[in-house]
């Protein structure tokens, strides 16, 4: 009896110093400088009001842009490894804070949300890719600014009397 009693008061002993051991293992480290962090969302191209978290890259090759007198826009595409279901409440949450209308939204195979400004339009396609949740999300977004509303002119850049 008094040799088990020894036994767990060993096994007792020996386990207690692992973990106190174990516990001085790990360090302390300062947190990083707030300019060395990542930052959390990136502006898209000139759209200074629309914003993708800093995960998701530009493919300048499937992506265009156009810039006249009286408009701007273009078709824009980005991928990058995040849920299609959390980038999408981010991007609505994010036009929200932005003071975008959201406007409608479509779900099938894909995921489509619309938004609106007086002057602007966007509409947002997201698509997962191979891999489904472990692979890349594709997004293709459609921007239109009718620059000549916003700025009280025709389509041919002149001025509009009322």
């Amino acid at each position: 009896m008094l040799h088990r009693l020894l036994g767990v008061v060993f096994i007792s002993c020996i386990s207690m110093y692992g973990i106190f051991s174990l516990s001085g293992c790990s360090s302390q480290t300062a947190a990083a400088p707030v300019a060395d962090l990542a930052p959390i969302s990136n502006s898209v191209g000139n759209f200074e009001d629309i914003e993708l978290p800093s995960e998701m890259k530009w493919n300048s090759k499937k992506s265009m842009a156009i810039k006249t007198d009286s408009f701007r826009g273009g078709i824009l595409e980005y991928s990058g490894k995040v849920e299609i279901n959390s980038l999408k409440d981010f991007i609505i949450q994010s036009m929200k804070n932005n003071q975008w209308k959201h406007v409608g939204e479509a779900s099938y195979e894909n995921i489509l949300v619309a938004f609106t400004k007086p002057n602007k339009t966007c509409m947002i396609t997201l698509e997962e890719g191979f891999g489904g949740s472990m692979g890349k999300t594709f997004i293709k977004m459609y921007i239109t600014v009718d620059v000549a509303a916003g700025q009280r002119l025709n389509p041919f850049g002149e001025p509009v009397n009322n």
